[in-house]
């Protein structure tokens, strides 16, 4: 997998750029402010990748740090969101201002992403909170152990939060046993399988 790549942005077509690597020419997906300032820069820049391996394309999103790497890295992870609506998030809102408004669900800003609707928004809450980094250090958030024993039984909680109704919440939780997720497994991965059982059934 490609992690790093070195050159000269030569082309940018909206959040599509062509970075030239010794005359080698990699397409890279990344935010608009990003691509502007790599087209500004007066010497070769260093970009940070992550490499998206689909059935039919090999594709490379391409960040100035590593944090922002990494903040894609987890938006991806959620239920839901795939490559362009998390470099949309990180187009819209400034990483910062990305990470508050998640750790305080500020619902309202992260549905002016586009793409995102309320049900999005609430879910990107849930699920990153406590795990997207800022500028100013490692991500912040509980160990996995730590989020086992503190969060096993906010499953139902967390799912009237997205909208879901009494009666889904008790055929996921049955269905979640049916299929070995523990009740004392990590919240976020109980909460990833229900989203997936619930997705199937609609």
């Amino acid at each position: 997998m490609i992690g790093r790549l070195t050159g000269t942005l030569v082309e940018r077509d909206g959040n599509t750029g062509i970075l030239d690597v010794r005359g080698v020419g990699y397409e890279v997906f990344s935010p608009v402010h990003a691509l502007e300032a790599w087209l500004r820069a007066d010497e070769d820049v260093t970009v940070h990748v992550s490499t998206q391996v689909r059935e039919d394309a090999i594709a490379l999103y391409a960040f100035p740090s590593k944090v922002d790497r990494e903040a894609f890295t987890q938006l991806i992870a959620v239920s839901g969101v795939g490559p362009k609506l998390a470099l949309a998030a990180l187009d819209t809102l400034e990483l910062d201002a990305l990470h508050t408004a998640v750790e305080s669900d500020d619902v309202k800003s992260l549905s002016r992403i586009p793409g995102v609707g309320k049900k999005t928004a609430q879910r990107i809450a849930l699920e990153l909170k406590g795990k997207l980094p800022t500028r100013h250090g490692a991500p912040i958030g509980a160990t996995p152990a730590a989020s086992a024993s503190t969060e096993t039984d906010t499953l139902p909680a967390a799912l009237e939060r997205l909208g879901y109704k009494k009666a889904e919440i008790e055929l996921v939780r049955s269905k979640l046993l049916d299929e070995g997720v523990s009740p004392d497994a990590p919240i976020a991965q109980r909460l990833r399988a229900a989203l997936k059982i619930l997705y199937g059934n609609a």
